[in-house]
Order: C-alpha cells, then sequence, then structure tokens
C-alpha cells in the first residue's frame, strides 16, 4: 500500500501522483480498460482530489488514458497500428539522439557509458538478462537522452518509450530478444563512447527495427 502524502505544497504531491499513476501502468499493476477512480484513488493516497484530477489530465494528454462516458477514466486500449506509428517516430528521433550523443561525449558520459556496460555485460553473464532488463533499459534511455544534451528530445523520448513500454508487452516477447536488445544497447554504446556518430545512428535504427519486428511476431502469438 502506498504511503500517504501530506497536502503542504499541491505541486510536488500534483507530480508524485502523476509519476505514482505512470508507474503503476507501466508495471501492469493498472491494466488496459481498467478504470481510475478520482474517489478511491484519493482514499488510497489520503489525498484531495484535485491532484488526482490533474494528474489523470496530465496521463489524458499523452494517451495513458482516456475518458468514456458514464464510465470516467480509464487505462487506454492501443492498437498495433498506433504501437507501430510509435516506432516509427522512435526510428528517427533515437537515432538523432544517439547522433547527438556521439558528437557531444565527453569525459563525464564515458564514465557513465563505460558504468553501464558493465551492468549489462553482468546482466547478460547471469543468464538471459530478463531480470534486470526493464532497469538497465530506463538506464541506457536516460543516460541517451542525457548524453544529445537536448532536454526537449529527451522528455519527448522518454514518454514515447514509457508509452511503448506500457502497452506493447515487450517484456514478455520473444525468447532470447531480451539478450539480443542488450547486446544491441551494447553496440550503440560503444559507438557513442568512441564518438562515431554515424554508426551510433545505424546501431540505433537497426535495434529499433528488430524490436518493432519483435512486437509485430509477438502479437501474431
Amino acid at each position: 500500500m502506498a504511503e500517504p502524502w501530506t497536502q503542504q505544497d499541491l505541486s510536488p504531491i500534483r507530480d508524485k501522483v502523476y509519476t505514482y499513476l505512470k508507474d503503476a501502468i507501466l508495471r501492469g499493476e493498472y491494466k488496459a480498460g481498467d478504470r481510475l477512480v478520482e474517489r478511491v484513488l484519493a482514499d488510497k493516497l489520503n489525498i484531495s482530489r484535485t491532484p488526482i484530477r490533474e494528474a489523470l489530465f496530465r496521463l489524458e494528454t499523452q494517451r495513458f488514458v482516456r475518458t468514456v462516458p458514464r464510465k470516467g477514466v480509464v487505462v487506454n486500449e492501443i492498437t498495433q497500428a498506433e504501437i507501430l506509428e510509435v516506432f516509427m517516430i522512435l526510428a528517427s528521433l533515437e537515432s538523432l539522439a544517439a547522433r547527438l550523443a556521439a558528437q557531444k561525449v565527453n569525459d563525464e558520459i564515458i564514465v557513465e557509458i563505460d558504468q553501464l556496460v558493465d551492468e549489462m555485460d553482468d546482466a547478460l553473464a547471469d543468464g538471459d538478462g530478463d531480470e534486470d532488463a526493464v532497469e538497465l533499459n530506463v538506464k541506457y534511455n536516460d543516460l541517451i537522452g542525457r548524453a544529445a544534451g537536448n532536454p526537449k528530445l529527451h522528455e519527448m523520448l522518454t514518454d514515447l518509450k514509457d508509452y511503448v513500454r506500457a502497452f506493447s508487452n515487450l517484456s514478455s516477447g520473444l525468447p532470447g530478444r531480451t539478450k539480443e536488445a542488450l547486446r544491441e544497447h551494447l553496440d550503440i554504446l560503444g559507438a557513442i563512447r568512441s564518438g562515431e556518430g554515424d554508426l551510433a545512428e545505424s546501431f540505433t535504427r537497426i535495434h529499433l527495427e528488430k524490436s518493432r519486428k519483435a512486437y509485430v511476431s509477438r502479437s501474431r502469438v
């Protein structure tokens, strides 16, 4: 059960509610079609309905939830076509971020890359990498976004990646895909570390195309 929050400052509480609900959707605690009732959430978190309402509105603008007549706010149900559209956008934006990261790479970023590479190597050595894959993927995406040096691009990528994570079910995709994806991340990080923008961009496009195909293959099962 979530710890209760005091209502000393509305804005931070609103942000906490947004993060809490979004994470719950990403974890699968709330699934497509589930209702998110303001009163129930307010009682659960021991706060007023106002920050709940504002957080739900923010989630609706990002299409994580939608308002259904006579039913209220529910977790969105996304079509395969919509997910594929996001993959198409990611192919452009994430490859751009990888190129920019390679162009702007510095000693501080290299240290972070080396640390993440070690963690990924450890995960692969432990087996198929599934157990730590979600956390490593979040770290990877955050590092690429920050290394690109473009906060708006970073924000857009974070929202798109979360959208795919919430609705594509890639974590339960094709056998061996998690391990393969980690190796692709290692290739991209290696290219960024060495300042090879063209290679980083190319590796990223290949990675996203393989992820798209994995999603399509899983959807046919």
